[in-house]
């Protein structure tokens, strides 16, 4: 069955992303947006919500790794990923909102990078200070071939676009977006991510001496089975992987986003990353006109479904474009490529 998945794949068209040679929508709403209604402009600047948010499940968590210290192994991955991957799943959504500044303002980048340390914690793994240098390229140069790397790769689009392949490419999510930018775009490691690994490993070496290996395993998986095949792991494929032709961005609205800082709300956030997931719903209560007749999502499980069933999706069904940025860069390498032959 799995041959004759992958014979068929390559017979199929399906083998290539949705290349556009158009701009991303989202500068452009957002001017149409701000134009006719000013007044979302006092929705920017940020939240003291989120911190405080951020600070009730740090501890909760620290209470579950305590907890969980003398169970059983299958009740630990039982709670770490109904609890556990909850937990960690949405600090790590937090760690999005202290990305864009969003939780002390971008006045006070050092508060958020150290609230950003703090949330970081149950992860088990150091992502905040890395995590925010690729996400905000993502805002400014969406499907941009080379620099967004939440686009799946040429080689993940080959191995995964079978129905098995897809439920592994799922299940897998937190590595390929743990690994995938260092490798397609690595950059110089900085002095804030070396201080994000010191903390990090001393917290982990910290819980392990205090409370023992099962708990700090509670942690380890807590992050990899809640950021792989949990139902809030569905906004993963929900924000910009193309159900619809013509449309690269989608919103979710459903419960989940109650407990995800409105990640769901995400034509909203990225037209306008600068104002608090808290705030997101009011800016389509404030321009319904914009954002009703745009297809959105209900339900992060089936967009699961959906994504592992339907043979017209997969890693390729995501839009690539060659940005300003990118065929300057191109031209610019041709013309390198040219002197350097004619000096050879």
């Amino acid at each position: 069955m799995m041959l004759r998945e992958f014979l068929d794949f390559f017979r199929s068209n399906k083998n290539d992303f949705y290349w556009e040679a158009t701009d991303e929508p989202h500068a452009s709403r957002r001017k149409q947006i701000l134009a006719k209604y000013p007044q979302i402009k006092k929705l920017m600047g940020h939240d003291p919500r989120i911190s405080i948010q951020l600070t009730i499940m740090v501890f909760v968590q620290l209470c579950m790794s305590y907890l969980v210290r003398n169970m059983s192994w299958m009740e630990i991955i039982f709670l770490s990923y109904v609890v556990g991957g909850t937990l960690n799943h949405s600090l790590s959504l937090g760690l999005h909102e202290v990305a864009h500044n969003l939780a002390f303002g971008a006045h006070r980048p050092f508060a958020n990078r150290l609230i950003g340390f703090f949330a970081n914690l149950p992860l088990g793994v150091p992502a905040s200070i890395t995590f925010r240098k690729y996400h905000l390229d993502h805002h400014k140069y969406q499907g941009d071939e080379l620099i967004d790397v939440d686009l799946p790769t040429k080689i993940e689009g080959i191995l995964f676009s079978s129905t098995i392949g897809k439920f592994v490419f799922i299940v897998l999510q937190p590595l390929f977006y743990c690994l995938r930018p260092v490798i397609v775009l690595p950059k110089k490691m900085t002095f804030l991510e070396i201080l994000n690994w010191t903390i990090q490993v001393v917290f982990d070496c910290i819980i392990f001496y205090t409370f023992g290996i099962k708990s700090l395993a509670y942690l380890w998986l807590g992050t990899l089975l809640g950021l792989g095949l949990h139902p809030i792991a569905g906004h993963f494929i929900a924000e910009h992987y193309v159900f619809i032709k013509g449309f690269e961005t989608y919103s979710y609205y459903g419960p989940l986003n109650l407990i995800t800082f409105n990640v769901g709300y995400h034509n909203e956030h990225h037209d306008f990353p600068n104002i608090p997931g808290y705030r997101l719903p009011e800016v389509k209560k404030i321009a319904p006109e914009f954002y009703d007749n745009l297809p959105c999502h209900h339900s992060w499980i089936k967009v699961l479904y959906d994504f592992i069933t339907c043979t017209e999706m997969g890693p390729y069904a995501r839009v690539k474009r060659k940005t300003k940025y990118t065929r300057e860069w191109a031209k610019a390498s041709d013309r390198q490529s040219m002197l350097d032959s004619k000096t050879n």
